[in-house]
């Protein structure tokens, strides 16, 4: 007979560990104990050698799917002669480490008992058990008990109180367990907030009323969402309209893999990942028009071959969408560049105007969390949005450090912080730059500092001085008396990369991106660094030029191509352009670059994508960020390149790679009247040259490739695949965004590494 103490740390909470480990443990006659601890699970085992052996290799190779263990931790101690396995009540005295899952999607269990007139869940939106449903939307605090949540209002009947005390149920200590007797319920509302209906009736008006062109706001899972059907051109230029958003893409949610199948081709990886408890708005190729289906507008995704794409993914979703039988435009609930609204009466306020009706539930709240995004790459899925799903899941970075806090940039806003050795990354918050924006920042630093009782020793923000995150970075270090660390943004970028995939330097990292303040005071964005711990090293960029009117030109891809023109001919170059503006503008603009007035230097790769695309024919306006040069990916997709454009590497300290050849040979493709997929083939292909010859001239073996830029695939595919011809390791972000929203994960590996750099820690391997 021996006794076992083991304690398991990573995501193992809110995930049917507890009753995984009860099971395990009876079916093998052992007896004992399991609990919740605020840093992980604790477990203590008797019985024969060999079972509880058996029982300890288990624990890993049986585990639920959603669990991660990151490390276990075993120790024998003195036989007690226990009798029986038992689930002890949590004990919250360690110190909180991550241990919560994200929210996770509805199981096909659930989905069986929700259409299922038998079952006593039949048609109920919040069916949920151990293998399903919301998590960190709805957690309080540490260790994850129903108490802590904001479950904990809604008393379990009999039924349900009978199915969590039971070992043999799926939903045996299930927190955030609900039925229609004892659970949440919905209620529609008029724009007025007036209480239309309740109930299934609440739910068979809301669908009625999107089947007649009507916007349906939804308090879904981490916050309100607008919907509207995606197969009416009208409802989806009703929603445009009202939610300022003329042009961006919108996210599509379909019931079943079937249905989508219908509008989208999707591979069996990309419906994997549909169905995986992630479950992330995933861009998959178009299918085209065919006769008979309930084909998804063109004004969802115009001019677009790719399309958002997602599966219902909680009980209140499917029965909507089973309802309408057709898929359902499913975007976010606030106006362009705010955060989410979370509650019934902050969506009234917000969004009056904006839906026609809105469906709500007693249900809090907790925080918001967006859907996530991802695409496939060529390695496998890129996530380039971090929320539901994937967020707060923790990453351990090799080395037990401080509590560090990390704030990232202005766009794509995420919130890091250090616990042990590992790291945290909230949801993705959007742009911070309104006052809810902001606002919602300092709500997430809270939340994460309350969670997790941490106490920073030092903050990590951007250089830019005028981000809110910069501005909340220098008000903590200075009521905290810590120190603050600048870090720059396309350094971050890097680091980023690094620290998910455990590399130490010295790399190479391409950071191609719109733009980010350099050390220099400059716009960088085209930057080769040299990356070794919290050091870097500008080896290459490219070359700089004006933006004529600064952050007008993200919205103006002409304005870009004008800089361009006008730094490498002067005002003989710019008049090139001066049929496409106004005489006011074309006279005011050229007066800005000659005098270098709100015209900032800039290396940016973005605004390179801008201008080629302008001059090209492809875009000259922008409606929202990263169009233009999505457009320029899109014209360039299927066009084989038959040559590159010049775009030679000049040296120096740093070297620059000059866009001047690539210029002049794009317009004289121009003035002979060149297909636009062919400029765009031969760009996307210069720029794949230029990054293999950084790398030779450079000559470090592993070669980072991060930045907004590099969600572009065909840039990506082609410039792996010549590094990788070289002979180059090449690393690109798979689980953090390689845009802003990896920045503040940057910023803490660097924090990390300057704090183990000043007091001679080693790093453990992953």
């Amino acid at each position: 007979m021996i006794r076992l103490a083991i304690t398991l740390r990573g995501v193992v909470q809110g995930v049917g560990f507890r009753p995984f480990v009860h099971a395990a443990a009876t079916a093998r006659g052992l007896a004992g104990w399991v609990r919740n601890r605020t840093d992980g699970v604790r477990i203590e085992v008797e019985g024969p050698a060999p079972r509880v052996e058996d029982f300890r290799r288990a624990l890993e190779r049986e585990a639920p799917p959603a669990a991660r263990l990151e490390r276990i931790d075993v120790a024998e101690l003195p036989p007690q002669r226990e009798e029986g396995f038992r689930i002890l009540d949590s004990d919250p005295s360690a110190p909180p480490r991550p241990s919560v899952p994200a929210d996770l999607a509805t199981c096909p269990e659930c989905l069986e008992e929700l259409a299922s007139p038998q079952e006593r869940r039949f048609r109920y939106p919040f069916t949920n058990c151990t293998r399903c449903g919301p998590r960190w939307s709805l957690i309080e605090s540490l260790p994850y008990d129903r108490a802590r949540t904001s479950m904990r209002g809604f008393a379990l009947c009999a039924d349900c109180e009978a199915e969590y005390r039971n070992p043999r149920d799926r939903r045996f200590h299930a927190q955030p367990i609900a039925c229609p007797t004892c659970g949440p319920s919905l209620r529609l509302l008029s724009p007025e907030g007036t209480r239309l209906s309740e109930g299934g009736s609440a739910l068979r008006e809301a669908v009625a009323g999107v089947l007649s062109g009507r916007v349906l706001a939804l308090q879904g899972l981490g916050g309100f969402q607008l919907l509207v059907d995606a197969t009416s051109s009208e409802a989806v230029a009703l929603l445009r309209e009202r939610k300022r958003r003329p042009e961006k893409p919108f996210a599509v949610m379909f019931p079943s893999l079937e249905a989508l199948r219908a509008s989208c081709s999707p591979t069996p990886e990309e419906e994997a990942l549909l169905t995986s408890p992630a479950a992330p708005i995933l861009l998959l190729r178009k299918r085209p028009p065919g006769r008979g289906r309930a084909l998804v507008a063109e004004r969802v995704a115009p001019d677009n071959p790719w399309l958002g794409a997602l599966l219902a993914y909680t009980p209140l979703h499917r029965l909507l969408l089973d309802g309408a039988e057709r898929p359902l435009v499913c975007t976010s609930g606030n106006l362009s560049d705010e955060p989410l609204c979370l509650e019934p009466a902050e969506a009234l306020e917000r969004l009056r105007g904006v839906a026609d009706l809105f469906l709500v539930h007693d249900r809090p709240i907790l925080r918001p969390v967006d859907d996530s995004v991802a695409r496939m790459g060529p390695e496998g899925p890129m996530v380039l949005r971090r929320a539901r799903g994937y967020a707060p899941l923790p990453l351990s970075l090799g080395a037990d450090l401080p509590c560090l806090l990390a704030l990232g940039g202005q766009l794509k806003g995420t919130v890091a912080l250090s616990t042990g050795d590992q790291v945290v990354v909230s949801q993705h918050l959007g742009d911070l730059g309104s006052v809810e924006g902001s606002r919602l920042l300092e709500r997430t630093v809270e939340e994460l500092l309350r969670l997790f009782e941490a106490r920073p020793v030092a903050v990590a923000c951007d250089l830019h001085p005028d981000h809110a995150s910069t501005r909340l970075g220098e008000r903590l270090a200075g009521s905290w008396d810590v120190p603050l660390l600048r870090v720059q943004h396309h350094h971050a970028h890097i680091a980023a990369c690094m620290a998910e995939h455990g590399l130490s330097g010295p790399v190479l990292g391409l950071a191609w991106d719109g733009a980010g303040l350099g050390t220099d005071g400059t716009l960088w964005g085209g930057e080769a660094l040299v990356v070794d711990g919290s050091w870097f090293q500008r080896v290459a960029h490219l070359r700089p030029f004006r933006l004529p009117g600064g952050e007008q030109a993200m919205r103006e891809p002409l304005r870009a191509a004008l800089g361009l023109l006008h730094a490498l001919d002067g005002p003989a170059g710019a008049a090139h352009l001066r049929e496409d503006f106004t005489p006011r503008e074309a006279d005011v603009l050229a007066a800005m670059l000659e005098r270098g007035i709100h015209s900032p230097l800039t290396t940016s790769m973005g605004r390179l994508f801008d201008a080629v695309a302008a001059l090209s024919g492809v875009r000259s306006r922008a409606g929202f960020e990263g169009q233009a040069a999505m457009a320029l990916e899109f014209a360039a997709d299927e066009q084989e390149a038959l040559e590159p454009y010049p775009l030679p590497l000049r040296n120096g300290a740093p070297s620059v790679a000059d866009w001047g050849p690539l210029l002049r040979a794009l317009l004289m493709d121009r003035t002979r009247g060149a297909p636009a997929s062919l400029m765009a083939s031969r760009f996307h292909a210069a720029l794949a040259c230029l990054a293999e010859a950084i790398a030779l001239r450079v000559g470090l073996p592993r070669v980072v490739l991060s930045g907004g830029c590099f969600q572009n695939l065909r840039l990506l595919r082609d410039t792996r695949a010549r590094l990788r011809e070289q002979g180059f390791e090449v690393w690109t972000p798979r689980q953090y965004p390689p845009n802003d929203g990896g920045l503040s994960l940057g910023q803490l590996a660097i924090a990390a590494r300057r704090y183990e750099e000043e007091h001679h820690v080693s790093r453990h391997p992953r």
